[in-house]
């Protein structure tokens, strides 16, 4: 299943909307870091490396929604850091919702429940829930025991108050098919979450772990051997059907970093999240004034093992667009999932 139906025809009249227009460059969504800081220190992520002086920074809400707007982008993902350490979280949240934003809320869910008063349920809003594996595998990888029932604690009170919650999933070359089956069926059939984001490893330069980063050919064969028997459409994966085709190594695609943008508190990153060369103060800029075909695959040596679907999602997103036959198909899967 790709996103639900509503969203799934909010997007599609987007795009729509930028081909009469003839834009060939323009987000589809934007992943706003509000704050580096964290409660956490993931062994994969790099964001808490940042000097204390830059980890104290927050960034205010007007500049948050304001960045939002500028883009156009019809959806949001607010990650870090942790945002649910911002103190003005919920007004960020409130304010894009009520722009009829659909924001996704990443989390290491560690303060969702004391922080969860300040959300209202609505179709415009989810949690998205951070777990790598079960609970042994997910608590090595966030290198501290007990998170792992928090977050579960956490989505199964969020459901019972009827947020609708997601989750998200990094895979490292210490994964097989069969924990990647494990958690994702632990997340399907028992949790019963929403939706689920799965993504390789990407080697993030700052990141403190640069031993278990996967390769292109090993994320393809995990992903092959853990979506056979069914698995990938019993899944409610919340991705496009040719992206998983993608993970696969059954389609290959150029990197549109482009069309999901980062913006934090320096500015709208250069050219994507995972790589910083440099920033600029508006989208129009970071679109206008990037080499972008400098970037991807063949191109740049730290593009070389990079499938994160930031890169690679919107170009399976416009592929679909694009043809007949994957628009029937994604639309085919979709309608499936919501009835299901």
């Amino acid at each position: 299943m790709a996103m639900p139906l509503r969203q799934s025809i909010k997007v599609a009249t987007y795009l729509a909307r930028q081909k009469l227009r003839g834009r060939d460059k323009f987000p589809l969504l934007v992943e706003l870091e509000p704050l580096f800081a964290c409660n956490l220190k993931c062994e994969g992520c790099g964001k808490i490396q940042h000097p204390a002086g830059v980890l104290k920074q927050r960034m205010p809400v007007a500049q948050a929604v304001g960045a939002v707007l500028e883009s156009g982008a019809p959806m949001v993902s607010i990650a870090g850091g942790e945002p649910l350490m911002h103190p003005q979280i919920g007004e960020i949240v409130r304010q894009l919702v009520a722009r009829r934003k659909y924001v996704f809320l990443c989390t290491n869910a560690l303060l969702l429940r004391k922080k969860m008063d300040e959300f209202k349920p609505s179709r415009y809003f989810a949690f998205t829930v951070h777990i790598d594996g079960l609970r042994e595998r997910h608590d090595k990888s966030v290198a501290k025991e007990g998170v792992f029932d928090e977050a579960v604690e956490a989505i199964k009170e969020a459901k019972r108050r009827g947020f609708r919650v997601t989750t998200n999933s990094t895979f490292f070359n210490t994964d097989t098919p069969q924990t990647v089956i494990e958690v994702l069926n632990y997340l399907n059939d028992e949790l019963k979450v929403d939706e689920m984001m799965i993504s390789p490893a990407y080697a993030y330069e700052k990141a403190p772990d640069q031993e278990h980063f996967l390769g292109v050919e090993q994320t393809r064969e995990l992903f092959r051997k853990a979506f056979a028997g069914g698995n990938r459409h019993r899944w409610r994966l919340n991705h496009s059907p040719l992206f998983l085709d993608f993970l696969e190594g059954k389609i290959d695609f150029p990197c549109t970093a482009w069309a999901i943008p980062n913006y934090s508190v320096f500015g709208w990153q250069r050219p994507c999240y995972l790589m910083s060369d440099g920033y600029v103060p508006t989208y129009r800029e970071l679109v206008e004034e990037t080499d972008w075909d400098r970037y991807g695959r063949g191109k740049d040596p730290r593009c070389a093992n990079c499938m994160a679907h930031c890169g690679y999602e919107p170009t399976a997103v416009l592929a679909t667009t694009g043809s007949l036959k994957e628009s029937l198909r994604a639309m085919r899967e979709t309608v499936s999932g919501n009835r299901g």
